[in-house]
């Protein structure tokens, strides 16, 4: 984080020399002792797994330096890049990280960047490699020590999610699910049948997932109208948000939106973690119909990707690809709003606390309240070796050594190096009728999940449609952490978008969440998704709301 500034580009547009000189960077940190301090093991264990500190062992904490769910987790990833930009700049000085512009053409119609999908590098002199973009292979093992898949025993070979030396990641339609002698086997088969199909095949399952959830969902209103509300128009949705509380994080914009949603005027508020959350879920493992079709919401029932989990996802290299795009929109925002050297935080609301979604990282209490001047450990400032970074320190990229090259669609002109221009409206800021679900609980659901709406006319008239999303991202063991067992309520607000309050209540609803397996919270259950609801968690509730509309409406 030190020297001149580098400017991040889109990596479908970086020149051969700075594909072939990126791709070095990451071959050699890779290559690096895992107990080297610029080591991708290294670097990519700050995430989640292999706990350390207060979250090793300690049931607790939440395990993993990473924060979700709260005002931090723009700013603690943009430090979490740095870091990682600094371990590629000792391998070749002055390279930068690239992203993967999710809602660039090419995305939406072919999915994910070749360089990602491809087995082999080659560099411009002919040389070959594993691509180090491709997957990782672990350099050791981990060990999830928090909770077992059997209670109460000290058998390592019980802990579910834990990965041994050699496992190398794996993206949907694999899966990673390796932890037990039974789960290992499962997966086995599983890998060993789609191998089988060649990557030509698997490749463009993957692909076909992607474009489906950038695109999700598609359908038409009583007007005839093609309504989408997928990955890349949340994006455009989260530009939005009125202020940097409720763009940062999901538990701030639920609050936002329970306590505005029958004020007149009022707009739906999208976090930017909603579309990154389906993202990370998207490349994982989680497969979404957009018509009713088979119970099954997975079209290769089994798929386990290390994106699909908090736990493991940072040792898949696209996970930094990702986050760099995050990184960008999270810039783009603060443009927008004339803050890129400065942020504010609303003082004690949901999402400033250190229990709020995700429980206390290692090193800070529960209940502590989380602040401009919070470390984002374990970053330290340059030069220090004890003193952390804070979001103030963060908040311009500039001081982090970095800028952006990028005019796409939430920037269409491309403006001087280091200035931005404010983005063109996004889509979706009329009032819709807005669908409020709740009574769904994370602590009750093994691993990550998504929140589906559905809606039926009443005439008969149509089937069942897909009317939104909500994907959730969370850990497989949740019930792992002791001191965020109260805060671990999901809630969404689906906007109705296309929708008059007559034509909203022409239709029924259904609510139903898309789990991994059976939905308990240990066990092998890992095999297939779209099962039936455990008694423990109940069913979803929800309620439709127009008071916002204006005209005297009423819920």
């Amino acid at each position: 984080m030190g020297g001149g500034t580098v400017r991040r580009k889109n990596v479908r547009n970086l020149s051969v020399e700075e594909r072939d000189d990126l791709v070095r960077a990451w071959a050699g940190i890779q290559k690096l002792s895992p107990d080297d301090p610029n080591s991708f093991f290294m670097i990519a264990g700050y995430h989640g797994e292999p706990f350390r500190g207060a979250g090793y062992s300690n049931s607790q904490w939440w395990g993993g330096w990473c924060n979700h769910g709260n005002v931090l987790f723009p700013t603690w990833h943009r430090a979490y890049l740095a870091s990682l930009e600094a371990a590629l700049q000792t391998i070749v000085p002055g390279v930068a990280l690239a992203y993967w512009d999710e809602i660039e053409e090419d995305s939406l119609k072919q999915g994910i960047p070749d360089i990602f999908l491809q087995r082999e590098y080659v560099y411009a002199d002919g040389t070959k490699i594993p691509n180090p973009l491709y997957s990782y292979k672990f350099q050791a093992g981990i060990t999830d020590r928090l909770t077992s898949d059997a209670p109460g025993t000290k058998d390592p070979s019980s802990y579910n999610y834990s990965k041994h030396e050699g496992y190398e990641t794996v993206r949907y339609p694999f899966s990673g699910i390796v932890g037990t002698p039974k789960d290992a086997a499962v997966t086995a088969q599983h890998n060993a049948d789609l191998r089988a199909k060649g990557d030509v095949v698997c490749n463009e399952m993957l692909n076909e997932n992607i474009v489906t959830w950038l695109n999700l969902p598609l359908f038409k209103n009583d007007q005839c109208e093609d309504v989408t509300a997928g990955i890349r128009d949340n994006y455009l949705a989260c530009m939005n948000a009125p202020n940097y509380t409720c763009f940062s994080n999901g538990t701030s914009a639920q609050k936002w939106n329970d306590d505005h949603r029958n004020k007149t005027g009022y707009t739906t508020v999208v976090a930017l973690e909603h579309p990154h959350d389906s993202m990370h879920l998207a490349v994982g493992g989680f497969e979404i119909k957009t018509q009713e079709g088979t119970q099954s919401y997975d079209v290769y029932p089994g798929a386990n990707g290390d994106m699909g989990e908090n736990d493991t996802a940072s040792f898949d290299p696209i996970f930094y690809f990702h986050h760099c795009w995050i990184d960008l929109v999270f810039s783009l925002w603060q443009a927008k709003n004339g803050g890129t050297d400065s942020l504010e935080i609303i003082e004690h609301y949901p999402g400033t606390n250190s229990v709020d979604s995700q429980g206390p990282t290692p090193g800070v209490a529960g209940g502590t309240w989380l602040t401009l001047d919070s470390p984002l450990a374990p970053f330290k400032k340059l030069g220090s070796q004890t003193e952390m970074l804070t979001s103030r320190d963060v908040a311009d990229i500039r001081d982090l050594g970095y800028e952006y090259e990028y005019s796409g669609e939430l920037k269409p002109a491309d403006p001087e190096p280091g200035k931005y221009y404010a983005p063109a409206p996004a889509p979706f800021q009329e009032p819709a009728p807005v669908l409020s679900i709740g009574n769904i609980s994370r602590a009750r659901i093994g691993g990550s999940f998504v929140v589906t709406a559905w809606a039926t006319p009443k005439d008969g008239s149509g089937g069942r449609v897909l009317v939104g999303t909500k994907a959730v991202l969370s850990r497989l063991h949740v019930s792992g952490c002791a001191n965020c067992q109260n805060h671990l309520d999901v809630r969404a607000h689906v906007p109705l978008h296309g929708f008059t309050k007559q034509q909203a209540q022409a239709h029924d609803y259904t609510v139903e969440l898309c789990m991994r397996g059976d939905g308990k919270s240990a066990g092998g259950g890992h095999a297939g998704y779209g099962a039936p609801l455990q008694p423990k968690q109940p069913k979803p509730t929800f309620k439709l709301h127009f008071g916002h509309l204006g005209n005297d409406e009423q819920d």
